[in-house]
């Protein structure tokens, strides 16, 4: 099976215009380097540059929670517990 890059993801235009959240996190991570790209670039207005960092900020917490949820699948496989319970997910307790 091929890897998916960035690259051919992008030349698909698989995720152009889809809510994050119905993104996969890769999607997601390829689509913020899209717009980091292009807001360093600087050749963007002021309102797309706004809308931009708007999506820039939903695709990061949307990629959060699904880093969020592996987390907790992995803790759960690892305590060898199948009946144990999804619970939220907080890093400062670590």
């Amino acid at each position: 099976m091929a890897a998916i890059t960035c690259v051919t993801l992008i030349s698909r235009n698989r995720y152009r215009g889809k809510k994050p959240e119905n993104l996969t996190f890769e999607e997601s991570l390829c689509e913020l380097e899209r717009i980091v790209s292009e807001l360093e670039q600087g050749d963007v207005s002021l309102d797309d540059a706004l809308k931009q960092f708007e999506r820039g900020i939903k695709l990061v917490r949307n990629s959060q929670g699904k880093l969020e949820q592996a987390q907790q699948k992995v803790a759960i496989l690892m305590a060898d517990d199948e009946n144990a319970p999804l619970t939220p997910f907080s890093p400062e307790a670590e």
